[in-house]
């Protein structure tokens, strides 16, 4: 009985156990199907969801560029479009032909298709773009042929328009596909294979602000990649790009543009008391609204291989000895230093024996007993390498050459910007591994041997002058406004760049140096408008090829300008490649005529009596200059070097 007992015990404890192992089972096999139904369930649904939606980029309108008085655009966008291709969508083995098609309606090579569509994407189910700024007469072509080009589609692509290129390319620069490389760079910050990207000027400078943020619209793809439907997500309306307002002023830059004509050189022209460039001209120049033209790869590669270099913006970008220009750094250094009594006078006889070499005046028989206002306005080499050699020493000029900005980048808001070279005896031990000697020194008196600044760099320098010692940070850009409303979202304030250890008296002294640099010195000749006092300083500069100097002339007016505003700094500076007319001090007598007259080209011309250029230019032949003037000019003839 007792055994009976504890069998049925045991049994009942078996039992509890199994319906426990039982229970536990069903409760996992529960919790099982909760997590396949419920919890997975989502998380496929969110794949499959994920797995079925594509999204397309709807690209944002570029924003405009306008000149300082925001009326007509120098840069907008006009209506165009772009050709992409879905290779899975074209019948199999059929790619070959269809390329070839589209590559003739398109009138581009068959190897740019392929580049965009490699052999190994002809199963993927995506848009490819490749090509862009196709016209609608193209569109409307492939629109009435759709059953010959199979996976081929269109859609709206805005390309840029240069309404005032020219001169004004350097400034503005253009926009291009971008590139593998620039992608990899850029990809974190918005962009894509498929997106336009600034290359140069304004357009690469502030791209970002340009470009806005782009949008997106989503769709419903099958598993094999096809659309089929439009997405349930609302899509994402692209933000609008910024408009800019530049500094430049388009009376002005035409002004300077026509006045440098097809000379190879450069023209700026700023506000010294903020740093606005009014005027940035360059040429040879280039038309960026080519490379949105059919067959534009090829003219990009032609001006690539230009030997003229007509991408480089010489104002910013070129850099060559000041020649005289330099002599108002010297004139500077020895007022401040008082290295030299200002009314003693050094006697110029033609030449200066220095060490075993003899240097040259540019008058070969001499200008005679000069004090140092003389010097300056006649230019005197002699009387300079005097100061230079024998009373201030490479180490003050060095000095005074850096206190003025030469050999740093100005800073300017354009890429590229190159900066020049101050020479030391340090740099050319390094350089050339030969000691600094007297000769160095000599020729830095009168802006020649090693040193090299940039147009933009003159300007500056004479700014300082102006300024009494403050230079201002050069800038293009003046507002950046809302594409939808116009209204100012940020004004660029003027900024001190650098201030000089230079008393406020040595500036009044150099100015009434340089103004009588014009009104009875080397530029008297040619600066002939009454419609503004100028000041400023010529220059003559030896390339180290024979028949070939540089001309230079940097200037500012009113001299005796009561508000800051009113003043306008003007650097010209015509290549040694062109043929010899002294034109930099030419050209600023028409530029700054233009300016304070308001006058044009042809009326400048008009009002100077220089309409025998005018008819000259119009019959495309070379100008001779009228002997009474050619013997005038010849007078007081620079030929500083």
């Amino acid at each position: 009985m007792t055994e009976l007992r504890s069998n049925r015990r045991v049994s009942r404890e078996r039992i509890l156990v199994l319906a426990g192992v039982i229970a536990l089972l069903f409760i996992v096999y529960l919790g099982y199907l909760f997590s396949l139904q419920i919890i997975d369930g989502y998380i496929y649904a969110m794949r499959a969801e994920q797995v079925t939606r594509r999204s397309t980029v709807i690209p944002a309108p570029r924003g405009q560029i306008f000149d300082r008085n925001y009326d007509s655009p120098l840069v907008t966008n006009v209506d165009s479009f772009a050709i992409e291709i879905n290779p899975a969508s074209i019948p199999r083995d059929s790619h070959e032909e269809l390329f070839e098609r589209i590559a003739d309606a398109l009138d581009i090579s068959v190897s740019r298709i392929h580049q965009r569509i490699p052999a190994r994407r002809y199963n993927v189910y995506q848009w490819v773009e490749i090509d862009t700024a196709v016209p609608f007469e193209i569109v409307a072509y492939l629109a009435e042929n759709t059953e010959r080009y199979p996976g081929v589609r269109w859609r709206n692509s805005p390309v840029r328009q240069y309404t005032m290129a020219n001169s004004l390319a350097h400034t503005l620069g253009y926009v291009g596909q971008i590139t593998t490389e620039e992608l990899q760079v850029l990809y974190n910050r918005g962009y894509t294979a498929n997106s336009l990207l600034g290359k140069a000027g304004i357009e690469q400078q502030y791209d970002e602000m340009l470009r806005g943020e782009q949008g997106r619209r989503f769709l419903k793809v099958d598993a094999r990649g096809r659309e089929v439907g439009e997405g349930e997500l609302e899509p994402i309306i692209p933000e609008l790009g910024e408009n800019l307002v530049l500094t430049i002023d388009r009376r002005i830059q035409e002004l300077a543009e026509r006045t440098l004509g097809k000379r190879t050189g450069s023209v700026v022209a700023l506000r010294p008391h903020s740093g606005e460039i009014l005027a940035m001209a360059s040429y040879p120049y280039y038309d960026p609204n080519i490379f949105f033209e059919r067959g534009r790869t090829e003219s990009f590669q032609s001006l690539s291989i230009d030997a003229r270099a007509p991408f480089l913006n010489r104002v910013i970008q070129s850099a060559a000895v000041p020649a005289s220009t330099f002599k108002m750094i010297m004139t500077a250094a020895v007022l401040e230093e008082e290295a030299f009594p200002l009314d003693q006078p050094v006697t110029c006889r033609g030449s200066l024996r220095f060490g075993n070499r003899t240097f040259n005046c540019w008058i070969e028989y001499g200008h005679g007993p000069l004090t140092l206002f003389d010097g300056l306005a006649q230019s005197c080499n002699v009387f300079f390498y005097t100061m230079g050699g024998d009373h201030l020493g490479e180490d003050v000029i060095i000095d005074y050459a850096k206190q003025f900005g030469f050999g740093e980048r100005t800073g300017i808001d354009l890429p590229g910007e190159v900066p020049g070279l101050v020479p030391t005896p340090e740099w050319k031990q390094a350089r050339f591994g030969s000691r600094w000697v007297g000769g160095d020194t000599v020729n830095l008196s009168i802006g020649q041997g090693f040193i090299e600044v940039t147009p933009l760099q003159l300007a500056n320098a004479l700014a300082m002058v102006v300024n009494n010692g403050v230079i201002y940070r050069p800038h293009v850009l003046r507002e950046v406004r809302d594409q939808e409303t116009g209204q100012i979202i940020h004004r660029v304030e003027p900024e001190v760049l650098r201030t000089a250890d230079i008393s406020a008296e040595t500036f009044v002294q150099l100015r009434k140096a340089l103004r009588r640099a014009v009104a009875e010195g080397t530029a008297r000749p040619v600066i002939t408008t009454r419609a503004v006092d100028i000041a400023g300083k010529t220059g003559t500069g030896e390339t180290g090829r024979p028949d070939e100097l540089h001309s230079w002339f940097v200037s500012y007016g009113p001299y005796d300008a009561g508000d800051p505003e009113d003043k306008v700094v003007l650097a010209v500076m015509v290549d040694g490649s062109n043929e010899w007319e002294w034109w930099a001090p030419r050209a600023s007598n028409v530029i700054m005529h233009g300016i304070f007259t308001g006058e044009s080209y042809e009326e400048s011309l008009h009002s100077l009596g220089l309409s025998w250029w005018l008819r000259a230019e119009q019959e495309q032949e070379e100008p001779e200059v009228p002997e009474e003037e050619y013997q005038q000019q010849h007078e007081s003839f620079e030929l500083e070097s």
